[in-house]
């Protein structure tokens, strides 16, 4: 009992601001509002032209911009925020980010969706990982996380892996890169191909909305992708993409699991050395496992929502202060990424991106159709 005490007292102190935090996360939230501003502010200049253009996009490349040049001046005095907003702040945004859904919600749509979601997860990553390290020979690191992002939700799943992955900021903006280019075309592509007439033969309109929210990347993309042919196929569309974004927790327990395969083992500490066979070796892997509990808490989040009563104004309040985590932790994550860094990675992780969204468009369009057949 009083280990469990000591371990949430230290969970709760590692949550905790102090003095040395104060002068960068001051600079993150500035950075991060302003970024938020203008995101509304391009919308409604832009007469609604400029869509799916996110916060988080503004933020990484504002933050990108500053951190290659003011930014590295002022790094000794900053750097202690900044990291707690890279690493805190961008957990606490994940578990808040369950505000945003609801198990009714997912009854909505139903089984058919879920099913979808889950063998287009599964299909995306494993595709992802095998062609990115075997054919393409891009680092792990970069692979997993393009594959979050891809399969998943987006720039949200990238930044969600990266505590697990323990990759450096330049592998995450490569990642984050391949998410804003990619969904932005697909965003604009989807509606123009339903519209064409080239998806109607293959998925009926409820249909198409699971195809969007199953294989586009950002919910923000979904959005606009969704209700480019009507509010009720962008409702389907968002829905079935928010099952994704609840597949995150256990994806991130499974892939810890994974990757404590790549940890050494200290076979000094097993006393029958003779006696390592595979129960033995599963137990040890089982203890080296990262439990990603921010992402469990998002799922406790999202049962609260559901079955506690919350006032609109409550819900709303709370989905605009995640939007500012998550805004300020991308913002952290631009200050801290250098360009030489993406540009000693090549253009190896793009080619992967494009590949990935070329099996998104068609992979998880047989995926579709095949689940509308059972």
């Amino acid at each position: 009992m009083h280990t469990f005490v000591q371990s949430v007292s230290n969970s709760v102190h590692n949550y905790t601001p102090n003095h040395r935090h104060l002068m960068g996360l001051v600079v993150v939230l500035i950075g991060s509002l302003f970024c938020l501003w203008l995101d509304s502010s391009l919308d409604i200049w832009s007469n609604g032209r400029i869509v799916g253009l996110s916060s988080l996009t503004l933020a990484i490349l504002l933050g990108m911009i500053l951190g290659n040049t003011i930014y590295p001046k002022l790094a000794e005095r900053l750097n202690g925020g900044v990291c707690f907003a890279k690493g805190q702040i961008l957990r606490l945004a994940i578990m808040f980010y369950g505000f945003k859904l609801t198990m009714t919600q997912v009854a909505s749509v139903g089984m058919p969706a879920i099913m979808t979601d889950a063998l287009v997860l599964t299909s995306t990553f494993l595709l992802t990982y095998w062609l990115g390290t075997r054919w393409l020979k891009v680092d792990k690191e970069t692979v997993i996380l393009i594959g979050s992002g891809a399969s998943i939700c987006g720039a949200a799943a990238v930044i969600a892996a990266e505590p697990v992955v323990n990759a450096q900021a330049h592998k995450v903006t490569i990642a984050v890169a391949t998410v804003v280019v990619f969904g932005t075309i697909a965003m604009l592509l989807y509606p123009f191909l339903y519209h064409l007439g080239w998806l109607q033969p293959w998925l009926s309109a409820q249909q198409y909305g699971m195809y969007t929210g199953s294989t586009v990347h950002e919910v923000a993309q979904v959005v606009v992708a969704g209700n480019a042919i009507n509010t009720e196929i962008g409702d389907t569309a968002v829905v079935t993409k928010m099952i994704r974004v609840m597949m995150l927790a256990p994806f991130l327990l499974v892939l810890s699991f994974a990757l404590t395969k790549d940890r050494t083992v200290d076979v000094s500490t097993i006393e029958d050395k003779s006696n390592k066979n595979e129960t033995a070796s599963f137990m040890t892997r089982v203890k080296q496992v990262k439990v990603p509990w921010f992402a469990f808490i998002f799922i406790g989040i999202v049962l609260i929502h559901t079955w506690v009563p919350m006032s609109e104004n409550i819900v709303h309040n709370m989905v605009m202060l995640d939007d500012v985590l998550l805004t300020m932790a991308m913002f952290a994550l631009g200050l801290t990424t250098h360009l030489s860094a993406i540009k000693q990675a090549g253009v190896r992780p793009l080619i992967l991106g494009a590949i990935m969204f070329g099996w998104l468009i068609l992979g998880g369009g047989l995926i579709n159709i095949g689940i509308s057949f059972i």
